[in-house]
């Protein structure tokens, strides 16, 4: 008996342990499969939520919504940094980025935020890194605004255009034809004719533009791509990774910024104008974000060229106002080789759309 008792105790043991050993492998099974199908509603919903966003807003709407924010900011900032004395550059990108972050908690707040793609399809250092030459490319640019002039920060920005072109061709293997080069030159050399007259800068403003090209290059390029190629949205991406970009925002202050900032005079229309220029800060970082999904990272520095060209035309034919001769004649060259390279872009999509129609002509 006592034989029969071990024998059927050990028996059933092992039983109970198999079944046991069933039960978890369909438990992990089942884990799996709702790891599976969340992933694919995710996905799902994420590419729903770009399709919807390349709908609202293509190519056409996109620049030229970032073209008027950008236009809008500049007036902005120069009332922030001139009338207003708010002399601390890095601080007011803080600023810009902290409204920003809180503008997109009150979207998710209200289940307004588009849906990002699945953890897995982009990895986090990617994220990562996007918020970090986010941070140094909008901090070191308005710092070299503020120590150089507009034509030299003009001129600093024409070498983001082959940083651009080398960088992805050399990750990513793209190359541009013969003739977007050739229209691209004429572009640089429009503006660099154009902004000539004021190239007015010192060596700690030099070095800071100097050293702000990279990242700025790098940062479109990652915008660009994250946005085409993984799915995901503009405001789903600056969810992600404004965080990141106001800590490193945080850790440059002390480097870059003058001393004195709360020293500084807060009162009501100080921080009224502030206010003003970190919600048109926003509005620029999505447009941004919405261009660069919607177009390219060279397409985009082209725009930010068109934009200073357009404003020394303006000022020249409504107000007035005399750059020269010179200047004229440059933002006259770089308009017609943005032109040049507008066209041939249109050109190129319309040859892929042909291709990739199904139906027969």
């Amino acid at each position: 008996m006592d034989l029969f008792g071990y024998e059927f105790g050990k028996n059933l043991r092992r039983f109970i342990k198999r079944k046991d050993s069933d039960a978890g492998e369909a438990g992990r099974a089942m884990e799996e499969l709702r790891g599976s199908l969340y992933n694919e509603l995710r996905t799902s919903a994420s590419e729903g939520a770009k399709l919807q966003q390349q709908r609202l807003c293509g190519p056409v709407v996109a620049m030229t919504f970032n073209f008027m924010v950008a236009i809008g900011i500049i007036f902005g900032n120069k009332l922030v940094m001139g009338r207003v004395g708010f002399n601390f550059p890095i601080f007011l990108t803080l600023i810009h980025y902290a409204t920003a972050w809180l503008l997109l908690a009150i979207l998710k707040a209200f289940s307004m935020l588009p849906t990002s793609p699945p953890s897995k399809s982009t990895p986090y250092s990617s994220l990562f890194g996007l918020g970090l030459v986010m941070a140094f490319a909008s901090g070191l640019a308005n710092t070299s605004l503020q120590h150089n002039s507009v034509g030299f920060y003009q001129m600093a920005k024409i070498a983001v255009t082959p940083t651009i072109v080398i960088a992805e061709f050399v990750i990513f293997r793209k190359t541009i034809s013969f003739k977007k080069v050739l229209a691209l030159a004429v572009v640089s050399v429009g503006v660099a004719v154009a902004t000539v007259t004021d190239l007015e800068f010192n060596i700690f403003g030099a070095c800071i533009a100097v050293i702000w090209i990279i990242p700025s290059a790098i940062n479109k390029i990652l915008w660009s791509r994250l946005q085409q190629q993984r799915n995901w949205t503009a405001l789903a991406l600056m969810w992600r990774t404004t965080p990141v970009t106001v800590f490193f925002l945080v850790a440059l202050m002390p480097w870059l910024d003058p001393p004195g900032v709360l020293a500084f005079q807060w009162n009501a229309n100080n921080v009224s104008a502030i206010l003003i220029s970190a919600l048109l800060g926003f509005l620029l970082q999505w447009s941004g974000a919405l261009a660069l999904g919607a177009t390219s990272a060279t397409s985009h520095v082209v725009l930010g060229q068109f934009k200073t060209c357009v404003i020394l035309l303006g000022g020249y034919m409504l107000f007035g106002s005399d750059p020269g001769v010179t200047s004229i004649g440059g933002a006259v060259i770089a308009l017609t080789g943005m032109t040049v390279y507008t066209l041939l872009n249109v050109k190129a999509s319309s040859s892929i759309d042909a291709e990739t129609d199904p139906l027969p002509k």
